[in-house]
């Protein structure tokens, strides 16, 4: 436990945190229970060549892409599991697409998450799509091992205090 002087004043806006400055989570028990989306999205960066690889089956860990997808899927699912002081959610539906971007080149992955709760389902989402990224560059890096993942962000959400849409 951490001792804090007395004279440090903490933000009580901040709700993740006692009068104390100790982390805490939040108790979301009376917050209204609405419909809930958050988008995210990322990619992972590669040669052509691998990308080609992937396409045509040719990795030899196998299916790259649905491999990748379903780790997603379980990621999100797992995220209370991983990330400190996220609440366990019983999601209704976690979508994840993994897109062939010839012009990157590489793959651009996206997660929707939807759930109907008190609280919002952003970590989910960005978990979905960290974790289908790490999944993918574990299933090709035999092919490369310089792919890059990169760019990992909200895309947008819905439901709750207020919605968020990257511009």
């Amino acid at each position: 436990m951490q001792n804090f002087p007395d004279e440090i004043e903490f933000n009580s806006q901040l709700t993740h945190l006692t009068d104390r400055g100790e982390a805490k989570m939040v108790d979301v028990a009376d917050k209204p229970i609405t419909k809930r989306t958050a988008v995210a999205g990322g990619q992972v960066r590669m040669s052509l060549g691998t990308l080609e690889e992937i396409l045509a089956g040719n990795a030899p860990k196998g299916d790259v892409l649905g491999t990748a997808r379903i780790a997603g899927i379980m990621a999100a699912k797992q995220t209370a599991n991983l990330i400190p002081l996220c609440h366990p959610l019983p999601l209704s539906q976690v979508v994840v697409e993994l897109i062939p971007d010839r012009d990157l080149p590489g793959i651009q992955i996206r997660s929707t998450v939807t759930i109907k709760a008190e609280t919002g389902v952003e970590m989910e989402a960005l978990t979905a799509v960290s974790i289908a990224a790490l999944t993918l560059y574990d299933m090709a890096k035999a092919l490369e091992k310089s792919m890059q993942i990169e760019n990992i962000r909200l895309i947008s959400k819905t439901g709750g205090k207020s919605d968020f849409a990257r511009g």
